[in-house]
Parts: structure tokens; C-alpha cells; sequence
């Protein structure tokens, strides 16, 4: 028996793999970043302690729990609550009062994982007065993670470092006045949560399902290859409404895309641009 370690993992194998993935469960990983989806594969087998690539196939195919498990380590992604607040700085000041004078917003977080985001937005138009005639949507392919996000509860020993993120991004008031803290974790205000809609989305498959204002996608077209970025910014431009804001992570970029004639990048040098045509 080969020691984890030990297994090397070809390009053929990935093939096969994303294939068995697709014809059986419907999920297309063949446009996701290559040197990504080896890593996430190779940490699988590691962590779960496989025998064999073999294993692994067999499992993904036969096993729809594991192929769940399989699911949630390929689209993990890292995220905290008002995360880079430089940039969520530039959400409370220059976009968020343009927001202001719709007669109702509506806000897409795109791959939301489990939810930090989304909630950090909810938490920046309430202290806006504008919670109440607001809707945020946070999707992800994700089932486990999108179950984490309903729930929003995140760990205590986190919130630290997201008050230290809310104050650098502008806020005023007492953080720990939208959580209650309950042993190891913190629940979070259900006014929040009252604005979210939770649902299944997969980026790579599924269409347009509504127009917003402000499309949120962060860190996530990182792990996909040019071709599907592409298709995913379309998508994004076909969601957004004439004038809206979409706002994707610090190593992402339009500039190169089909859709960037469209856009006009907001100020300095985070990645938010306005959509102008």
C-alpha cells in the first residue's frame, strides 16, 4: 500500500476525474485551475488517508456523503468578516450611499462560502438605514457551506480580528452589539440574517437568476482558468444593472475580459469597478 505521500497524481487522472464527477453528479470542475484542483485533490487523499487514486474514483462515484465532503474541500475558500477593510471602507463611503437612492437594493454575493461577507454587508447597510429595504443574496455550490452561512454562527475566537476590521472599515459602534456569545461561538443578530436569501448556486452551470445593483465575488475566479473567468464575468455583466458596482478580490481583475469596455474601475486601487455602458 502506497503511503499518501507517495501517490502521484497525472494529468490523466485529473481528467478522469473531473469526468467521473460530471457523469455522475452533474458537478463541471473541467474549467477550474488545474494547479488548484491538484492541490485540493492531493490534500483529500491525505487528510482522508487513501490508498490509491483508485480509492478515491471509486469513493466519488459510489459514495454520494463522501462526494459531499469531496465538494466542500475543493470550494473551500478563505474569508472573514469585513475582510481587507480598506475595502469595505470604500463600500460604506462611495457605494453605499449611491445605493441610498434606489427605492429598493438588491446586493449578489457570489460564492459566498460560509457567509462572512454577506453578513458584513448586512451589518454596513443597517448602520446605513437601509437594511429594510434591502435583499442580499449569498449563493455558493457549496451545500455544507451554505448550511454553516444560514446559520450564522461563527467562531468566538474570530471576533477579535473582525472588530479590529469593522473599526479600520469605519465603524462606530460596539461590534459585539450584532452577536450574542454563547460558550466557544457567536450568534449572530437575526435582523441580519431576516435580509439574506441562502441558496445553491453554481457558478460554472447555472444562468442569471435576477438583476442587481452590487455583485460581490471575491477570491473566487482566483481558482478558475481564463475561459471560465470569462464566462463568469458575462454572467455577472447580464446580473448587473445598468450604474451598478461589481466588486471582485485583490488579485482578480476585468481588464483582459470581454466585459471590460463595459466598466470604468472606481477609486484607487481596489478591485471595484462601475458598470458604465
Amino acid at each position: 500500500m502506497d503511503k499518501p505521500s507517495d501517490i502521484q497524481i497525472t494529468e490523466e487522472d485529473l481528467t478522469l476525474l473531473i469526468n467521473d464527477i460530471h457523469l455522475t453528479h452533474g458537478y463541471d470542475f473541467s474549467d477550474y485551475s488545474r494547479a488548484s484542483f491538484r492541490r485540493r485533490i492531493e490534500r483529500l487523499i491525505t487528510i482522508d488517508q487513501l490508498s490509491s487514486f483508485a480509492e478515491l474514483r471509486y469513493r466519488v462515484r459510489t459514495d454520494p456523503a463522501y462526494f459531499a465532503h469531496v465538494v466542500e474541500e475543493i470550494s473551500v475558500t478563505v474569508t472573514e468578516m469585513l475582510r481587507d477593510p480598506a475595502f469595505y471602507k470604500i463600500v460604506r463611503n462611495n457605494i453605499i450611499p449611491v445605493l441610498a437612492t434606489y427605492p429598493f437594493i438588491k446586493v449578489w454575493h457570489a460564492g459566498c462560502a460560509t457567509g462572512e461577507e454577506v453578513y458584513s454587508m448586512a451589518i454596513l447597510l443597517k448602520e446605513a438605514g437601509l437594511l429594510h429595504k434591502s435583499l442580499l443574496y449569498a449563493t455558493d455550490m457549496n451545500p455544507a457551506a451554505l448550511a454553516k452561512a444560514r446559520k450564522g454562527i461563527f467562531p468566538l475566537s474570530q471576533m477579535q480580528q473582525y472588530s479590529r476590521n469593522y473599526m479600520l472599515a469605519g465603524g462606530t459602534q460596539d461590534f459585539s452589539s450584532y452577536y450574542t456569545a454563547n460558550y466557544h461561538f457567536a450568534s449572530f443578530d437575526s435582523r441580519l440574517s431576516e435580509k439574506i436569501i441562502f441558496a445553491q448556486h453554481n457558478l460554472v452551470t447555472d444562468f442569471s437568476f435576477n438583476s442587481f445593483q452590487l455583485i460581490f465575488c471575491r477570491n473566487v475566479l482566483i481558482y478558475f482558468n481564463k475561459d471560465l473567468q470569462n464566462r463568469v464575468l458575462k454572467l455577472f455583466d447580464d446580473s448587473l444593472e445598468f450604474n451598478g458596482f461589481l466588486a471582485l478580490g485583490t488579485k482578480e481583475n476585468i481588464r483582459f475580459s470581454s466585459i471590460a469596455p463595459n466598466y470604468k474601475q472606481i477609486i484607487g486601487r481596489e478591485k471595484i469597478w462601475r458598470k458604465i455602458k
